[in-house]
C-alpha cells in the first residue's frame, strides 16, 4: 500500500495533481481546499490512500494522517465511496466531523456532495466513538464557522494574497454570505475571491 508520497508537483488541474517521485509521475486526487495550497514546481508531502478496483487504481492525498484516517473511516460507512468521502473532507475539517458526530448532528454532512439524509445519519452512527474532537470543535456551529474562515484565509494566502488583505476579504465575504455559505469553504472562498477581484485590478495585485 502507498501510505505517503513526497515529491514535486508536476501538474495541477482542479483537484487532480501529478507528483513526480523517483522519475515516476503519480496522479493523486485531493480536496479543493488542499489543491489551492499547492503549486506546480514545488515539493509537497502527502499522506495517501490507495483504492483498488477491478478496472483502476486510484490514489487520494491528504494534508495529514488524521485526514487520511478519517477518509478510511468514512469509506467504512455504507453508501459512502471515495468521491463522497472526499466531498465530506472538502466541506469539513477532521475536528468539525468529530464534533458533528459527538453532537449527533447529521445536518452538516448533508452539505457534502453525494451525501443524502440517510447516509448522513449512517455517518453519525457509524463514526460514533471513533473520532475525538477538540473542545472548540465540539462546542458547535460558531467554532465551525471560525474554522471555515481560517481555512479560507489560508487558501487565499496560498494563492499569493497578503494575509491581512485576505482576512479583510473573508470578513467582508462572511458579512454578506448566507448561513449555509458561511459553513462551506468553497462557497466562502468564491465570495472572497469576488471581493478581491476589483481590488486586484485597481491596486495592481493587492498582494
Amino acid at each position: 500500500m502507498i501510505a505517503s508520497l513526497a515529491g514535486t508537483v508536476l501538474s495541477l488541474s482542479g483537484t487532480s495533481l501529478v507528483i513526480g517521485v523517483g522519475g515516476v509521475g503519480l496522479k493523486v486526487v485531493v480536496t479543493a481546499a488542499h489543491a489551492l495550497t499547492l503549486r506546480e514546481g514545488e515539493t509537497t508531502t502527502l499522506s495517501t490512500a490507495l483504492i483498488v478496483r477491478e478496472d483502476e487504481l486510484s490514489l487520494y492525498g491528504f494534508v495529514d494522517q488524521a485526514s487520511r484516517e478519517t477518509f478510511d473511516l468514512l469509506l467504512g460507512v455504507s453508501g459512502v465511496g471515495p468521491k463522497s468521502a472526499m466531498g465530506v473532507l472538502s466541506e469539513l475539517s477532521v475536528d468539525e466531523i468529530a464534533g458533528a458526530v459527538a453532537r449527533e448532528d447529521d445536518s452538516v454532512f448533508r452539505k457534502a456532495p453525494g451525501i443524502g439524509p440517510k447516509t448522513a445519519k449512517l455517518i453519525v452512527v457509524s463514526l460514533a466513538g471513533k473520532l475525538f474532537a477538540t473542545s472548540a470543535a465540539s462546542a458547535g456551529t460558531a467554532s465551525a464557522s471560525t474554522s471555515v474562515t481560517e481555512r479560507v484565509v489560508s487558501a487565499l494566502a496560498g494563492l499569493g494574497w497578503n494575509e491581512k488583505v485576505a482576512a479583510r476579504a473573508v470578513e467582508d465575504a462572511t458579512a454578506q454570505a448566507t448561513e449555509a455559505d458561511r459553513q462551506s469553504v468553497q462557497a466562502l472562498l468564491r465570495i472572497a475571491l469576488a471581493e478581491l477581484g476589483p481590488a486586484r485590478a485597481s491596486s495592481g495585485g493587492g498582494r
